[in-house]
Order: structure tokens, then sequence, then C-alpha cells
């Protein structure tokens, strides 16, 4: 009896310190695992930020000056007719004499005098004529030529700051700005938001645009965007631009189109487009832009509204409302709303992006322009 229980008291601490070890064990295998794969995730974190361009540094340092808007190119005015000329009178011809025969004469041949009456249509009678076709942004002219002659100059780097406000999951506020960045021959465009105060914000979001400017605008070679939820991040959405083709961020690769661009780049390339030719900017008209979104390549319509007078806290600005067409995109979808103001350079100075009435942020300029 006693030696069975030495035996049984005996062994007990062994296997208590045998648990104790293999406990150890796998705590040690967890933390290495652990470590590892957050190692893993540091450096595909590192090799996507090495991936993406490296965003622009520039110094503003004065403001961009309102102008008054170029004159809208107008149809020209019929010419007027050219005035008739009255015909001569003739001198009559004097008697002859009774007996004397008159000499016969040749049929003359006709000819169209002008003193002939001019019909002209009835003033009432209408004239058919076609609506104008929607046109492409790639249709503008290679050449940069605006309307009127002038030759088109990009804006220099240019950042413009927004109040936002809106709707998601209940009313939100927060800031945002876009960016123009200008480097010889290359650009990049920035759109931020925060939404939430900026030391603590809600939400996060930054799309970038990286690519050539050329003779018929911008040509886009990389676009990304980054959003982050509190401390949530998502996956970025990353496309590729080549003149083969286009490489969506789920991978898919589809055909290049001419003049193609992506969320961020379409406002400056609309800023050239209208500067070259204010005349598409007609209310009542509309404009076409080829986009490449994350899952698809499709032309965009926007119509022009109206034009409208925004109150800004530097004073009221003229703005044409463009706004998308929803017939042939999917509910749920994003779009975006602008306001190009032609005081300045046609510029976006207010934008909304609605997802459906009851989820979306609009975002109002809220100082002048910054330049470089």
């Amino acid at each position: 009896m006693a030696r069975g229980l030495r035996l049984l008291f005996g062994t007990s601490p062994s296997w208590r310190r045998r648990g104790a070890a293999v406990a150890l064990v796998l705590a040690v295998v967890l933390l290495h695992g652990w470590v590892t794969q957050r190692v893993i995730d540091g450096l595909e974190g590192l090799s996507a930020d090495r991936d993406k361009p490296a965003r622009i540094e520039v110094a503003y340092v004065r403001q961009m000056e309102l102008t008054a808007p170029p004159p809208t190119a107008a149809p020209a005015a019929p010419s007027p007719p050219a005035p008739v000329a009255a015909p001569r009178p003739r001198r009559p011809k004097p008697a002859k004499p009774a007996s004397a025969p008159e000499p016969r004469r040749e049929a003359e041949p006709v000819v169209a005098a002008a003193s002939a009456p001019v019909v002209e249509a009835p003033v009432d009678t209408p004239v058919a004529s076609e609506p104008a076709p929607a046109t492409p942004v790639a249709a503008a002219p290679a050449s940069g030529a605006a309307s009127s002659g002038a030759p088109f100059e990009w804006p220099a780097s240019t950042r413009m700051s927004y109040v936002l406000t809106g709707n998601y999951r209940g009313e939100v506020s927060g800031t945002a700005q876009v960016e123009w960045i200008r480097s010889g021959s290359r650009y990049q465009v920035h759109v931020d938001f925060i939404v939430g105060p900026t030391f603590a914000p809600l939400i996060t979001q930054r799309s970038s645009s990286d690519g050539e400017i050329t003779a018929s605008g911008l040509a886009p070679r990389r676009y990304d965007q980054d959003i982050k939820f509190l401390t949530t991040t998502r996956p970025r959405q990353t496309i590729l631009f080549d003149t083969g083709g286009v490489v969506l961020a789920n991978g898919d690769v589809r055909p290049s189109m001419p003049g193609l661009q992506d969320t961020a780049s379409q406002f400056v390339q609309l800023t050239y487009v209208f500067s070259t030719r204010p005349e598409m900017l007609k209310i009542g008209g509309s404009v076409d832009i080829p986009l490449a979104l994350p899952k698809k390549v499709a032309v965009w319509t926007y119509d022009v509204v109206e034009e409208e007078t925004l109150n800004t806290p530097f004073g009221p600005l003229t703005g044409i409302h463009l706004k998308p067409r929803h017939a042939d995109q999917k509910a749920g979808s994003l779009s975006v709303e602008m306001w190009m103001s032609p005081q300045l350079r046609y510029l976006p100075v207010r934008l909304r992006f609605e997802q459906d009435p009851q989820t979306f942020v609009d975002l109002m300029i809220s100082k002048p322009p910054e330049i470089q």
C-alpha cells in the first residue's frame, strides 16, 4: 500500500511537468506562426507599396484667380442674301412707218434674267434636323487647340479642397481633396476622402491615377484605390493600362479604347476637353467618356443638365451640372455628378458620389484652388 502511494504520488509531478512542457511548445509554435504570418503580410504590404508609384510632392504657393469664362462657340449667323439688282429700263423703240415691212428675226435664246423673282420658303415651314449625337472625349482635338484658336496650356499643379457631407448609415461629415500634379510629361491625380475627424477618421479613401500627358489628353498607366474602415484595410484595387489591353482589379483583361480614363483622371480629362471645346457644355448636350472601372470597361455618358450658381466661402461661382445616365447602370453602382466651373478653368467645384439615395457623399469647394 505504501509503495503504491509512493508510485502514484511519485509519478504525478512528472506528468504535470510534461503537460507544462507540451503547452509551452504549442505556445511557442503558435507564436512563431503568428510572427511569421505578420512578417509575410508586412513583406506583401511592402511589395504592394513598392509597386505603387510614389506620390510626387509639390509646394503650393499661390491661389488660382477667377477668370471670365471663354465664349461658347455658337453657330455662325446665315449670310444676308445678296441684293438683287433692279432691271434696267428699256428705251422705247422708235415707231416704224406702216408701209415698211418688218424684217424677220431668229428666235432669241432664253436667258435667266437678274430680274427673275426669287421664290422663298414660307417662314413657318419646319426644317427637318437630327439631334447631334453625343461626342466622345476621344474626339477632342489632338492638337490641343481651343475653339477660339488659342493653344491649350495644361494647368500648373493644383490642389482643390472640399467640405464633405453625406449619409452612410447616418449623417457623415469630413474633408476631401483633388490634386492634379504635373512633372514634365508625367501626371498624377489624387482624390482623397476623410470621413470623420482628421485625427480619428471613420473612413479614408485614396484614389490615384498615374500616367502621361499626350497630344489628345491624359493617358493613364496605373490606377490604385485604397479604402480603410476604422482599423480594417480593404485589399488594394489596381488597374493597369497598356496599348494591348487593360488589366482590371479582378484580374480580367479587357481591350483598350481610345481616350480611356480611370475614375480619378476623368475629372482633369474633362477639364481639358471643355477648355478646348467649350461648346460641348451646351445645356441639353451630352459627353461620352470611356472609363476603366475595377470590374469592367464601359463608356460613361454625362448629360449637361443645367447651369447653376454655387455659393462658396469665397463668393458665387458658376457651375455647369453634369449628370450621368442611369439607364445602363446596375442598381447600387457608384456614380458621380459634377459641377464644372468656367471661372476656374472648368475644374470640378462640386462633386457628388452616390450609391443610392441613402448612401452618398457631397463635396463642395471650401477655398480657392492652390497652385504651384
